[in-house]
């Protein structure tokens, strides 16, 4: 069983249904049913998957025709963008920043999934990173195909995406490459799994989770976008710390290098601007939320919390909270504390 969490029950709504009657072949495991899967931070914290299992019979079956069935750009047909998401303000500004932010950090992330597949051990860790790598590439297409949705012509994309996010490329993103490099020209397999699991997506996972959440009533279509990547990255978290945990289980005189090597992560991680970054984001999304104040409604982002009465201080601080609670449910169940 994975170590338990500090995340409060009253953290975790209750999940919607993104039912649609275009939706016609159902899931064969709960975990990627699109309706009834747990949301991210519950189901990478609680749920054991293992590469054996994750395979890609199961997901040929379970993803590509269960998760992904019917869905149109990583969304349900009926969810659209609203038209206050296609014209210039605050709220689009702090999407598109997001958005291009996070389609780079997939693209890099399937560059570097290669080199899993190229070292894996054996076939089941070959062919579970395989089919992360399709599943980060995928992530990497819907995100930028939602902020051609927005209204940027495709033929500026790759300017926009710099315009608005290139700082936080450069300052975030570039130092965890340069600090993954040498683990890559290595072939250490462990160790980028570590990184990817630990370092990459148990750090940035949760501020995915609280843009599922924020976005539902804004923009729906990129509320399921983000609920889609997130039932991927459940899948992507458990079977990683597997991993690792089954490494060190065979190969204790392990354990020291690993953790030496996550001490340099969340060392890095505490010297590069995150803070700054989700504060600016969430200070633009602060700004849309009061002009569309009357779209946002009474919808709760957490139980006895209404989205209107957050700030943007708050959500932050919510989200690096729940960073924290899953590197430290992470890193225990590997057998790291």
């Amino acid at each position: 069983m994975a170590a338990s969490t500090t995340t409060s029950q009253a953290d975790r709504p209750a999940r919607p249904q993104w039912k649609d009657v275009h939706r016609m072949t159902a899931s064969k495991t709960p975990e990627t049913d699109w309706d009834n899967a747990p949301g991210l931070l519950d189901g990478a914290m609680q749920l054991h998957l293992t590469a054996e299992t994750c395979n890609l019979d199961y997901w040929f079956s379970s993803v590509a025709q269960g998760t992904l069935a019917g869905l149109v750009d990583g969304h349900t047909p009926g969810a659209v963008t609203p038209e206050h998401m296609r014209r210039p303000g605050p709220l689009r500004t702090a999407l598109i920043t997001e958005l291009g932010f996070r389609t780079v950090a997939e693209e890099k992330a399937t560059r570097a999934i290669s080199k899993l597949v190229e070292t894996a051990p054996d076939l089941a860790g070959m062919e579970f990173y395989a089919t992360q790598l399709i599943d980060e590439a995928r992530h990497a297409r819907v995100f930028r195909n939602h902020i051609v949705d927005m209204g940027i012509a495709e033929a500026d994309l790759s300017a926009t995406i710099e315009e608005y996010a290139g700082k936080d490329i450069q300052q975030v993103i570039m130092p965890l490459e340069d600090f993954s490099q040498p683990i890559r020209d290595a072939g250490d397999y462990i160790g980028g799994v570590i990184l990817l699991t630990v370092l990459v997506e148990g750090v940035l996972a949760p501020t995915a989770e609280l843009s599922e959440r924020k976005w539902r009533r804004l923009d729906p279509a990129a509320a399921e976008i983000e609920r889609g990547a997130g039932i991927d990255e459940i899948r992507h978290l458990t079977v990683g710390s597997e991993i690792v945990r089954n490494h060190l289980i065979a190969h204790p005189e392990e354990k020291p290098r690993i953790g030496a090597l996550i001490a340099q992560g969340q060392q890095l991680w505490a010297s590069v601007p995150v803070l700054e970054m989700l504060g600016r984001r969430e200070a633009l999304f602060q700004e849309g939320l009061a002009e569309h104040a009357a779209v946002a409604g009474d919808y709760e982002i957490w139980p006895g919390r209404r989205l209107v009465d957050t700030t943007a201080e708050e959500r932050v601080a919510k989200a690096m909270q729940w960073s924290a609670e899953m590197q430290e449910n992470r890193i225990a169940y590997m057998g790291l504390r």
